[in-house]
């Protein structure tokens, strides 16, 4: 098994995150937050505050931080301070500076604030009726889709002409990220140019965002964010407390740290949206679809700055259906920003489609591996593009007979005081990549750098960019030193969507074959060592006429001390030629408490189809976390937003979250076959296809267990009391 090279790091306390570096003369910047969820700010009074010990500064929009809103690939990013609007309670709207956190903390508390309060909407349910359509999807498919077999003139005449038709509707409740590490910056300036010390998951593009938030050149900007204590698509956007730090920094000519409290991180960045769901689905009596549709709302703030891609998500390409209809609205409320969340519209609409063809599958009396086997697609409805690489069938046959499926019964079994019941769902995430540029150095000692800006968020990218590099250049792991998280190395690209390995393994490829394409032409150039000679490489060594030397003894022998190169990577004309996704098989066994009515999960087990593994120990930590994810939205996870704005339980005491007593045995089996018409790696992404379908395979264990259908997540024991 390979160790990842920053574990001893991190478990002995020695990996230096966003928030650990300090400064000579640093101050310490606390936010202030809104108590109203929609307005505008009338006054702000900060007497007190600016009296209390230790502040050195104090802002707002009144006293404001002058700050530019930046754009990049992920859209626009908000920057706090820069009017008095108020959309959303908990909305960064003062920033206190001291020499102490403490002492910003408490003046903070100190400031009173006059709004004139307006209306406010902060329930999706009473928003539905105002619904708006989602504008058009990032790969341009417009927020209503309708694929019709020849013949059929609407989905309504398909679900008519189906012998068998179920429809539900299902909700998901709102979710945070709940990364580890709260959003933190350290910013400090130098002659002009600024770094900083800040959790997110693209340095170059946290470089690129303080740049135009703070109309410098991109290349006076040094972003440092080696370690990231979690992020989940949460730090994919500079944060606020990195845009006020570094302004606040210049402005006062000192260091700035600045650090959410827990509470604050669930308003003052990002989460999930809120979901509501109708499916309906129409097959033969065989199983055989013959209608699909899936209609989907979302939340999101007033900006309208994300949507939760539900349908278009997953029915638009999962099964094989001969009619499909899809549509994806928006509801805009008074609420914290949403954002993408591991694996956005996968995994709420996964809950909603595999609890549909688990029902589908109660209907007709058909075991539900066999319907979706049944229904296993080879390319998307409507397209012509089939999957590259497509395994699912084998990922369910195999998860079936290691999961003892053949012992469940409909109804369920009973244990002692424990009903038990198994459930099962398809899990799919589309293999994407990036533009990446990795940088390689071969040194005179026989060592290589690799190198990119990117960042790794506990996903164990670093080990794989040793890995790759050291497999590409046919040298043993241990002479690769990675280096990653630093906007002076090449842009890495973001982690994000599951694209590092994909993105940056390609990269590095690349740039080894221009790295060995270069020695060999040393070698054999006039005054090389194999002047004019056939001269090949492997091993480390390149070899002409018997004879052969070390990389590094090639430089040492030309005087050189390193070769530098660099390789760039971007999806190609494989896009026009073939669809791509990862695949997976969820298994979950539930026990409810027959007085109690407590849900328990007793076993899981994942069975993917995600390409090369690169690393097997990684790969199945990131997708035991996945399904630990999916374990939590289905029994544990939601936000509960009051009438006023409020978040009921914004804070880690009431938001609930698994702990090592809620998660039994968690298995992983990967069904691998290198998919080298994706990259030239053959892996595909897996950091966020475990999460999906797990909360709808515990559903639907619930559902065998109980004989209940619980139409919605997160279930409590309120919904399995019986009457």
């Amino acid at each position: 098994m390979i160790t990842r090279l920053d574990a001893p790091l991190k478990v002995t306390g020695e990996a230096k995150y966003g928030a650990d570096h300090t400064y000579p003369g640093m101050v310490y910047g606390y936010l202030v937050l809104s108590t109203i969820a929609h307005g505008e700010i009338e006054a702000m009074d900060f007497s007190a505050a600016r009296e209390a010990p230790g502040v050195v500064a104090v802002y707002s929009p009144f006293e404001s931080l002058t700050l530019h809103t930046p754009q990049s690939m992920l859209g626009r990013t908000w920057v706090p301070l820069q009017d008095k609007e108020v959309t959303y309670y908990g909305q960064p709207i003062g920033f206190v500076v001291a020499e102490t956190f403490e002492q910003a903390r408490d003046a903070a508390a100190l400031v009173t604030v006059a709004y004139r309060e307006l209306p406010a909407k902060t329930s999706l349910t009473d928003g539905l009726a105002t619904a708006e359509d989602a504008p058009p999807a990032r790969d341009g498919a417009p927020p209503q889709l309708e694929v019709l077999e020849d013949g059929v003139e609407s989905i309504d005449d398909a679900f008519a002409a189906s012998p068998v038709v179920v429809e539900a509707t299902y909700t998901t409740a709102t979710q945070n990220h709940a990364a580890m590490e709260p959003h933190s910056a350290v910013a400090v300036w130098d002659g002009g140019e600024l770094t900083v010390h800040s959790g997110n998951q693209a340095s170059n593009m946290q470089a690129s965002d303080l740049a135009q938030a703070l109309d410098v050149p991109v290349e006076a900007v040094h972003a440092v964010n080696p370690f990231v204590g979690g992020a989940f698509g949460g730090k994919g956007q500079t944060s606020a407390p990195a845009f006020l730090a570094a302004a606040a920094a210049r402005d006062l000519g000192r260091p700035v740290k600045s650090t959410l409290a827990r509470e604050q991180v669930f308003t003052a960045t990002a989460g999930r949206a809120a979901t509501v769901q109708t499916i309906k689905l129409g097959a033969e009596r065989d199983g055989s679809l013959v209608a699909l549709s899936h209609d989907s709302w979302c939340s999101t703030d007033t900006a309208r700055s994300f949507v939760e891609p539900t349908s278009h998500g997953t029915s638009r390409e999962w099964y094989t259906t001969r009619n499909l209809a899809i549509s994806q609205k928006i509801v805009p409320l008074n609420i914290p920003p949403t954002t993408f969340m591991r694996a956005p519209g996968e995994a709420p609409g996964s809950f909603a489609l595999e609890s549909a063809m688990d029902e589908l599958a109660e209907a007709l009396g058909m075991d539900p591996v066999e319907l979706r086997i049944k229904n296993n697609s080879i390319a998307p409805p409507g397209k012509d593009l089939q999957w590259a690489s497509k395994h699912l069938d084998e990922c369910f046959r195999v998860g079936a007979a290691r999961f003892g499926w053949q012992h469940r019964r409909p109804g369920g079994r009973t244990d002692g005081d424990w009903l038990v019941g198994m459930g099962v769902a398809t899990a799919m995430f589309p293999a994407l990549r990036f533009p990446a540029t990795v940088g390689i150095t071969l040194n005179a000692d026989d060592t290589a750098v690799v190198a990119t800006s990117g960042a790794d968020p506990g996903t164990g990218l670093l080990t794989v960019l040793s890995l790759i590099g050291a497999e590409s250049l046919d040298i043993p792991a241990d002479r690769i030193t990675p280096k990653l998280g630093d906007s002076a190395l090449p842009p890495g690209g973001l982690s994000g969507g599951s694209t590092a390995t994909a993105s940056a393994g390609t990269a590095i490829m690349i740039a080894a074959t221009k790295a060995i394409d270069e020695l060999v032409a040393l070698a054999a150039d006039p005054g090389g060592p194999f002047e004019g000679a056939e001269v090949t490489y492997a091993d480390g060594r390149v070899f002409a006429n018997g004879r052969n030397m070390t990389f590094g003894e090639l430089l040492r022998t030309l005087g050189r001390e390193k070769l530098e190169v660099t390789g760039s990577s971007a999806p190609g004309e494989e896009l026009t030629k073939h669809s791509f996704s990862s695949w997976g098989a969820q298994f979950v066994e539930v026990r409810v408490h027959k007085w109690t009515r407590e849900a328990r999960v007793s076993r899981m087990l994942g069975v993917f189809d995600a390409g090369r593994i690169i690393n097997d120990k990684a790969a199945r930590s990131q997708l035991m976390g996945g399904m630990i994810w999916g374990v939590s939205a289905a029994l544990h996870e939601g936000l509960e937003i009051e009438a006023n704005g409020r978040l009921a339980n914004g804070d880690f005491a009431s938001y609930l979250l698994p702990v090592n007593a809620d998660i039994p045995e968690v298995d992983v089996q990967f069904v691998e076959y290198p998919d080298t018409l994706h990259n030239a790696v053959g892996a595909r992404g897996l950091g966020e296809i475990g999460t999906v379908g797990m909360a709808a395979a515990v559903a639907n264990a619930v559902h065998n267990a109980t004989g209940i259908r619980v139409r919605h997540i997160p279930i409590t024991i309120e919904d399995l009391l019986e009457d």
